[in-house]
């Protein structure tokens, strides 16, 4: 005759089964919610993953790429940062003031928007999305100043509209930068909180 022990025995073997793939899904998914993988390139507020455009590509940036559907820029193309505090490393609020400043590092061409932390397009009442190292209006000397904040500001303004949270995304395109010494955080845009309603 049969005991219930063999019963047992499979269940709890099948449950504790369950309970690791629930668990392996649970880390890979905020594993790839978490950015693009390994080895990220930190400057100051700034974070590029200079490896997603390659073949070196690790299996979770190659992952969220495939999920989001984007399409990288190559290593020899540039660079994209994307910053989600600022230059204090408080993170951005809509709700807040804040300027970018230059510099920029030598590259042949820039762009800097905004959007939500997600990557989708910011809504606001401004209608502009972002600037280019061609349209962003300079000081004497080509300095530059990018005000972020809800209210209309005079000069170089971009409007996080109601967002609460937002990220800034730079785009340096055939940027001559050695990644594997860390550039120096001084050669970047610095993102200066101001007053918060």
């Amino acid at each position: 005759m049969l005991t219930q022990e063999p019963y047992a025995t499979y269940l709890r073997t099948g449950l504790i089964m369950l309970l690791g793939m629930a668990l392996g899904f649970a880390v890979t998914l905020v594993t790839l919610g978490s950015g693009y993988g390994f080895n990220p390139l930190e400057i100051g507020p700034w974070v590029a993953w200079p490896d997603i455009g390659g073949p070196d590509v690790d299996p979770y940036a190659r992952a969220v790429i495939s999920r989001s559907g984007e399409a990288p820029l190559a290593k020899e193309q540039g660079l994209v940062f994307v910053a989600r505090v600022d230059s204090e490393g408080a993170p951005l609020d809509g709700a807040c003031e804040y300027r970018v400043t230059d510099p920029t590092p030598p590259t042949r061409y820039w762009t800097l928007d905004l959007a939500e932390p997600n990557g989708g397009v910011i809504d606001n009442p401004g209608s502009r999305r972002g600037y280019t190292s061609v349209d962003v209006l300079r000081r004497e000397g080509g300095a530059f100043d990018i005000s972020l904040s809800r209210q209309p500001q005079p000069g170089n303004w971009l409007s996080p509209g109601e967002a609460r949270r937002f990220i800034v995304v730079l785009r340096l395109y055939d940027v001559n930068l050695d990644v594997a010494a860390r550039p120096d955080a001084a050669a970047f845009p610095k993102i200066i909180k101001g007053q918060c309603a």
